[in-house]
């Protein structure tokens, strides 16, 4: 990577609570903004702006990760108001509203089916991100529900697809159900409201091996009172384990509701629980 490119991404990391107009990051660079945006674009795989977006959320995720508070977190991460974070992230799921009405007409997307500690998981994904991540007893009954999910899709099997990074995120998921480890940061290609979002955003800032309320998730992410609204967007989370609505428990300590099963759920908290205490 060349030293300008590398001096405006060090610049972005160090001024990520500040306005970064192309023209500052070209001047970092000491390029023109046409020459900088093309050469940014040739290093680093992603625009400027896009490359900001990116960090901007990942510093917001970790503020959260750190229990610093939502409020804080918005703001340390350069987003000028709650809302702004939620619209960022929303602009992030590849597939639009008219491709998911459509069934994903006009994706492609590749599967596999792994066995796991918690039982059989099929894992789909487009190529921006995951789509697909369920749990069940059966491979076919798998695929049928991922048709059904996504019934214009082009769906292909692993071996057979020419996606590079399914396998990757098939192996991270994995490994994260056999032997735990840090917080999974894969990408997510659904799509969603600006609330869920919200609510997925905060989820994946729960520690592994713990576990908050609906109403506790409601009040930290400023909606206090929507305790049912935040249970109805765990039930429709798409991508188990990795937008982590297995932590999300009634008040009462009841386990709640879970789509792959109570069973599976119960099975999950402790085996978290249990990876974080070895």
């Amino acid at each position: 990577m060349k030293s300008g490119i590398r001096a405006a991404c060090e610049y972005v990391e160090a001024h990520i609570d500040e306005s970064l107009p192309l023209r500052v990051l070209a001047g970092v660079a000491g390029m023109s903004s046409f020459h900088f945006l093309r050469s940014f674009k040739a290093a680093v795989g992603v625009t400027p702006k896009r490359y900001v977006d990116e960090v901007r959320l990942k510093r917001f995720k970790t503020g959260l990760k750190n229990s610093q508070g939502v409020a804080a977190a918005v703001y340390d991460a350069g987003y000028g108001s709650a809302s702004r974070v939620y619209e960022r992230a929303d602009t992030r799921l590849g597939m639009t509203p008219a491709q998911y009405r459509r069934g994903g007409e006009g994706v492609k997307i590749s599967h596999a089916t792994v066995a796991t500690p918690v039982g059989l998981m099929m894992v789909a994904a487009t190529d921006r991100g995951l789509c697909f991540v369920q749990f069940g007893d059966n491979a076919q009954a798998l695929l049928r529900q991922l048709c059904r999910e996504y019934s214009n899709a082009d769906i292909t099997p692993i071996e057979n697809a020419d996606d590079p990074h399914l396998a990757a995120w098939v192996e991270a998921l994995s490994k994260h159900l056999e032997i735990g480890g840090p917080h999974l940061d894969l990408p997510v290609d659904v799509r969603a409201t600006a609330f869920q979002m919200r609510v997925w955003a905060y989820l994946q800032s729960i520690p592994a091996g713990q576990v908050q309320s609906y109403g506790e998730v409601a009040q930290a992410i400023g909606r206090p009172g929507a305790a049912r609204a935040v249970a109805r967007a765990c039930a429709s989370n798409l991508c188990a384990i990795v937008i982590p609505c297995h932590r999300v428990i009634r008040g009462t300590g009841q386990l709640g509701g879970y789509k792959w099963g109570l069973d599976r759920k119960r099975a999950l908290i402790d085996r978290e629980r249990a990876l974080q205490n070895r």
